[in-house]
Parts: C-alpha cells; sequence; structure tokens
C-alpha cells in the first residue's frame, strides 16, 4: 500500500476508496493559510445581495434584515428610517443583521457602510465609501413563481393595450429574477434591480402578477412589491428543494424520471442539431419554420434546480406571501398523481426556509386545454384541489376563462383578480368571498347522488342546464349526468346508473363547466373518488 502525504493531509489509498484530488487539496491547504492572514490583506467591499437596490419594497411589519460580504473581521453598519445597527463580517467574510420592523411608508434611503480595523502600528481605520439605496419603501412584498402562465408578460395581456399606457405607480416596484438552473443553492440572484411600474417596466413583468399587484395596491392603501421569478414550461419538481423532495420516500418516481431524462441528453443534443439544420435548410428555400414536438431544456427540469438558482437567494428577503401558477407540465399520466405530494412539500419548505411563518401561498389551478391523451389535466387539478388542505392557501379556478386550444390564455386580469380575492380575504382580513362553490361532500339518494358544497351562496348554473356531470356505480365506470341546482347543493343521475356512489365535475383536459355562485365565481372541478 502506497501512502501519499501533502501538509497535513494524508491520504491511504485502497481497493475500496479514491485517491483525493491532489490539485483540490492544494486549493483547500491555500484557502486554509490564506484565512490565517491578517485581515488587512484580505480587502473586499462591503456588498449587498442583488435583490437590494434603489426603489425595493421591503417587508412591512417584519424586522428588515440586511445581509452580504465583506472583509473578514470588517464592522458594517446600515442605517434605515433613523435606526442603525452593526455587525462585524465572520471569519468568510459574511455578514447579516436586523433592524426594528416598522409600519408600511417611505420613501426612505437605506445607507450600508463599513469599517476596516486598523493593522498594528497603523494610524487610523480605514473607512469604504458607504452603499446609498434610494427611494426605498416599506409594504408587502409578494413572490410571483411558477411556469408560462406566471411568467407570461404584460404586453401578450389581452387588456394590454388598455392597462399598460396606465401602469406607471410608484407604489408598485417590480423586480424581475433572470433565469438559472443550477445543481447547488446561490448565494445571489441575477436581475436588473427593484423599478418602479411604468409602462417601460411592466411591459416584460408577469401579467398576472401585475394585476395583482395593482389591485393589493388599490385596496390596501400600502406600497407593494412583486418579484417575479418564473419560467416557461418547467416542473414543481425543480422549483422544490431537492432534499425536501428526498424526504418523502413516495417521491422517488420523481427522480426515477430525471434519471432517464438525463440518460436521453445525448439524443436530446442530437434531436435539437437536427432541428436546427432543419430549420437552416427551409430558410435557405424560402419555407416556412419548420415545427418540432416541444421538449424542456434539461436543466431547467433537474429537481431543485429552479429552488437553487431562482427561489434560495431570495429567502434571507421577508416577504408577505407567495402567488403561483403552475402545472401544466406536471400534468403527464406518469406525474400528475403524484403533483399533491411535490406540490405540497414545495409549500411547506418554501415556508420553512423562509422563516417567517405559514405565509400565504395562493396559487392559480390550472384551466381548461384539450391538450393530448397524454396528459392528465382532471387528476392534476384534483390534486390542486387537495393541496387546499394545507394552511393559508388557497386556490383561484380559472376553468372558465381559458383557451381549449391555447395552452397561453390571454385573460390575465381575471387571474390576478381571483388572486386578489384569496390575499384580500387570507392575508388581508376582508370579510370577502374570495372562491366560487367548492365541493364538499356526496351522498346517494337512490337513483341520484348529491353534491354538497362550500362557498356556494347563490349557486347557479350559466345556461339552461348544468353541464359537465358524471356519475358511477360501484364500478367506478362514470356516465354523462343530468343534474339540477337545489340550493347549495346539485343532485346528479343518469338512467345508465342505476345507483351512484360517486359523483364528479369538469373531469376532461377542456371541459364545458357552467356551475358558478352569486358572485361569478366557477365551481372547481373535482371527484368524489377517494
Amino acid at each position: 500500500m502506497v501512502a501519499c502525504k501533502l501538509g497535513s493531509f494524508c491520504l491511504h489509498p485502497g481497493p475500496s476508496r479514491t485517491m483525493f484530488p491532489v490539485r483540490l487539496l492544494v486549493k483547500i491547504r491555500f484557502l486554509f493559510l490564506l484565512a490565517l492572514l491578517p485581515c488587512t490583506s484580505l480587502i473586499a467591499e462591503v456588498t449587498l445581495p442583488k435583490v437590494f437596490s434603489s426603489h425595493m419594497v421591503v417587508q412591512r411589519d417584519l424586522p428588515v434584515h440586511a445581509w452580504g460580504l465583506a472583509t473578514p473581521g470588517e464592522t458594517v453598519s446600515v442605517n434605515f428610517r433613523g435606526e442603525t445597527r452593526s455587525t462585524v463580517a465572520g471569519r468568510l467574510g459574511r455578514w447579516s443583521l436586523y433592524l426594528k420592523p416598522g409600519a408600511a411608508g417611505g420613501p426612505f434611503q437605506m445607507i450600508v457602510s463599513g469599517t476596516l480595523a486598523a493593522a498594528a502600528g497603523a494610524a487610523a481605520s480605514s473607512a469604504e465609501p458607504a452603499i446609498t439605496l434610494d427611494d426605498v419603501l416599506v409594504g408587502d412584498v409578494w413572490v410571483a413563481s411558477g411556469q408560462s402562465n406566471m411568467e407570461f408578460e404584460m404586453r401578450k395581456a389581452a387588456t394590454a393595450a388598455q392597462d399598460l399606457p396606465h401602469a406607471t405607480n410608484a407604489h408598485i416596484r417590480l423586480l424581475i429574477v433572470k433565469k438559472r438552473a443550477i445543481n447547488y443553492p446561490l448565494d445571489d440572484i441575477e436581475t436588473d434591480g427593484w423599478a418602479a411600474s411604468t409602462p417601460e417596466t411592466a411591459t416584460d413583468f408577469s401579467a398576472v402578477a401585475w394585476y395583482f399587484a395593482r389591485e393589493i395596491e388599490q385596496r390596501e392603501h400600502v406600497p407593494v412589491g412583486v418579484i417575479d421569478s418564473s419560467w416557461g414550461g418547467t416542473l414543481a419538481d425543480t422549483w422544490t428543494r431537492m432534499a425536501a423532495l428526498g424526504e418523502d420516500a413516495a417521491l422517488a418516481p420523481v427522480f426515477v424520471s430525471w434519471g432517464k431524462m438525463t440518460e436521453q441528453e445525448e439524443n436530446t443534443k442530437l434531436e435539437d442539431k437536427d432541428e436546427q439544420r432543419q430549420r437552416e435548410e427551409a430558410k435557405a428555400q424560402g419555407k416556412p419554420d419548420p415545427k418540432f414536438p416541444w421538449h424542456p431544456q434539461l436543466d431547467s427540469w433537474g429537481p431543485g434546480m429552479l429552488w437553487n438558482g431562482m427561489i434560495a437567494p431570495l429567502t434571507p428577503f421577508p416577504i408577505r406571501g407567495a402567488i403561483w401558477y403552475q402545472g401544466e407540465s406536471n400534468s403527464a399520466l406518469v406525474r400528475a398523481p403524484l403533483y399533491k405530494r411535490v406540490f405540497g412539500a414545495m409549500i411547506e419548505d418554501w415556508r420553512k426556509q423562509w422563516g417567517v411563518g405559514d405565509f400565504p401561498f395562493l396559487y392559480v389551478q390550472i384551466s381548461n386545454y384539450k391538450s393530448t391523451p397524454n396528459e392528465d389535466w382532471p387528476t392534476l387539478r384534483e390534486q390542486q384541489r387537495k393541496t387546499l388542505a394545507l394552511r393559508n392557501t388557497a386556490m383561484a379556478v380559472t376553468i372558465d376563462i381559458g383557451n381549449p386550444d391555447d395552452v397561453h390564455p390571454t385573460d390575465k386580469i381575471d387571474v390576478g383578480h381571483r388572486l386578489a380575492l384569496a390575499a384580500r380575504s387570507i392575508s388581508y382580513g376582508e370579510t370577502i368571498e374570495y372562491t366560487g362553490p367548492s365541493f364538499r361532500q356526496a351522498t346517494p339518494e337512490g337513483t341520484a347522488i348529491r353534491a354538497w358544497f362550500d362557498h356556494a351562496k347563490g349557486l347557479t348554473a350559466k345556461g339552461a342546464a348544468v353541464t359537465g356531470f358524471e356519475v358511477a356505480g360501484k364500478d367506478g365506470k362514470f356516465a354523462p349526468a343530468s343534474a339540477t341546482v337545489e340550493g347549495a347543493t346539485v343532485l346528479a343521475s343518469s338512467p345508465s346508473v342505476a345507483e351512484p356512489v360517486y359523483v364528479r365535475y369538469g373531469w376532461a383536459n377542456g371541459p364545458q363547466c357552467n356551475l358558478f355562485d352569486g358572485e361569478g365565481l366557477p365551481a372547481s372541478p373535482f371527484t368524489s373518488v377517494p
């Protein structure tokens, strides 16, 4: 057996061990020796993460958290709203401090400065130029995340022409997180920083999030900051911390699916090259651009990868809550039945990582879209509906405002409004109806079955008759049913099912649904099958 020794590191390679890379050991030793040098030889500017910039909003009624990097041992001071707090950067240069909470208001300045202790024999300490953030507001901060229907820009919305010219609002602040997928958690995001809402800054911002912010600001009369961290065509899995997924053995299929995708990576690369070649040939021949089956960008589908690059760096920044629009990419036949477990794990872990309590998590149920037989949208919707069992959650139903022929419906103002209704009730305590009829239970009644609903005041069908109901007997075979509204219930029956024991509604990728409450909010599709 051969022994290799580098400094104090002794390596003993054997049949069950792998030689530790010598180059890595050299780097480790260098960093160790560097840490022992006097801090005056490690000069570094005081820095803030990019979520801090002029025009930002910090969360009211919670301690204001400031953090960043500096020279190890440097004293860092933060002044905000007349209060100054100081701390000393640790041996790795990290610093963190909290200032007192306060009510909504502003604008304020935040001034961050560092003072490096003088070396032995020096005449005075060395002070760095201060970082000054201007026009800082105190209000409510919401994180908007998900896939393409959340990313969907204001300029594409059906109502953009009437609303974008009037988008100037100094009390609404917007921040877009740039796309980043990576296999380890980052300390910082990529962004161009905060900006006040104007026709220019709102045009590429999430339409759903902008309409949500507009209504909250108008109703609550507080500054609203929205962080848009979204990426089209992505899974809930990749927005969830990998360790949180791994804690649930039932989510092993998530990692199996990812493993299969990575094994196919080389084929995907070849497909990309072939598609590019066909595009170039079509262009040279003056033909239309060819169409290809969509396939995901591999790294954006990796478990935890978008959490690492686009959410984890935000978690030290206190927030009011989150809004979420995603699910379409999880609608594949093998993925849809797992969605409640994945989504629930994500919600609970986000709350745990932020550490500001069970903040409101408000989400959109995917709309009506014909899709293909390879996708199971009704099961995905049911999984979303069942996620309402988690505390401080609400679901905006959109089954009535989608486009069966387009996975990206352009009506985003109603989606933002329904999310805002949920926030106004759950987060701001208004006594309003914020959701449509919600299925509670089903009770067989001889040749019929009765579905009972909560939030069903003024329950009605838009049209001559209720549509979208099906019933089944003990064999579980569903048949179309006729249905009538009776108070806060619906009675359904079918001549082909003598004794119905199950009922469902809107159970199709692109169903025809017409059940609403008196406020015009739609009922969620559902099934009574356990």
